[in-house]
C-alpha cells in the first residue's frame, strides 16, 4: 500500500470559522483515501536557514511557500512514498473525485478571472496550494534551490507570489509540470459571481476549467486585502458543500 502524507499548515487560531471548514473537508479527504495526515503550527518555519527568516520576516506569505517545500521534503525523508501539501483555506468539494495523479509530481491548477475595464480576462496558470510529490521526483529538491536563490538574490519589497505561482507559472510554461486539474482556485470575481452578483466570471471560469473541480483554493489572502469579506467565505462554502455542480465546465 502507498504511503501518502498531507500537510497543512496556519498560525493559530485561525483567523475566521470558514478556515475550519476548509480544513475538515481536507481531513475527511485525507480520512476517505486512507493518507495520513499532519497539521503544522509556526514549527513549519523552523527548519528555514537564518538569513532566509531574518530577509523574509515581514513576508510570512513568501516563508511558507518555502517553508512547505521543506516540509514535504522531511516527509518523503521519513519514507512516504508520496507528500501532498494543501493550503488552509482550500476547500475539498467532492472527496472521490479528488485523485492523486500517477506523475511523480504535480501542481495544482490556477484559472484566474479578473475585471479589466469593462471586460473579463482570464490567466491560465499553476499554483502551490496544492502540490504532490513522490519519492525519486526531480521537481521538489530543484524548486525548494531556485526559490532559495531567489530569495537571498532578491533586492528591495517583495510581492507576496515571489517563488508561488509566479514563479512557477514562468516554469511551467517553459518545462509543463504534471497538473491536477481537479485542484482549482477561485478568484474574488468567481467568488462573488458565485454569490449572484453577476454571472459572467462564473461562466467564464467554467468555459476555461479542463474538468470539474474536486478541491478549491479560496483565496483567503483576499479577505486581508478586502476585496472578500469572511461572510462572502462563509455564503461561498455553504452553497458548494451544497452542489458542487456549480462549477462544472460548460
Amino acid at each position: 500500500m502507498v504511503a501518502v502524507l498531507v500537510i497543512q499548515s496556519h498560525r493559530a487560531p485561525l483567523p475566521a470559522a470558514w478556515y475550519q471548514s476548509c480544513v475538515e473537508s481536507v481531513q475527511a479527504w485525507a480520512s476517505h483515501w486512507g493518507f495520513d495526515y499532519r497539521w503544522l503550527d509556526d514549527s513549519l518555519f523552523d527548519p528555514l536557514p537564518r538569513d532566509i527568516r531574518q530577509k523574509t520576516a515581514g513576508q510570512p506569505v513568501v516563508a511558507a511557500d518555502l517553508a512547505r517545500l521543506y516540509a514535504l521534503d522531511s516527509a518523503l525523508a521519513q519514507g512516504y512514498d508520496c507528500a501532498v501539501w494543501v493550503d488552509a483555506d482550500t476547500l475539498v468539494v467532492d472527496v472521490p473525485a479528488l485523485v492523486l495523479p500517477a506523475e511523480d509530481c504535480a501542481f495544482g491548477r490556477e484559472v484566474w478571472v479578473q475585471q479589466s475595464g469593462t471586460a473579463l480576462r482570464v490567466y491560465r496558470k499553476i499554483h502551490n496550494a496544492f502540490m504532490s510529490f513522490q519519492q525519486d521526483n526531480k521537481i521538489l529538491e530543484f524548486y525548494r534551490y531556485a526559490a532559495e536563490r531567489m530569495l537571498r538574490r532578491h533586492e528591495g519589497p517583495m510581492v507576496q507570489q515571489l517563488i508561488g505561482p509566479k514563479f512557477l507559472s514562468v516554469l511551467h510554461n517553459i518545462i509543463e509540470f504534471p497538473v491536477l486539474e481537479s485542484a482549482a482556485m477561485l478568484s474574488p470575481a468567481v467568488i462573488t459571481s458565485i454569490l449572484g452578483q453577476n454571472s459572467k466570471a462564473l461562466d467564464c471560469f467554467r468555459r476555461t476549467s479542463n474538468c470539474a473541480p474536486a478541491a478549491v483554493n479560496l483565496c483567503g489572502s483576499m479577505v486581508a486585502s478586502g476585496e472578500l469579506a469572511d461572510a462572502d467565505m462563509l455564503a461561498v462554502i455553504e452553497m458548494l458543500s451544497a452542489d458542487a455542480q456549480l462549477l462544472e465546465p460548460t
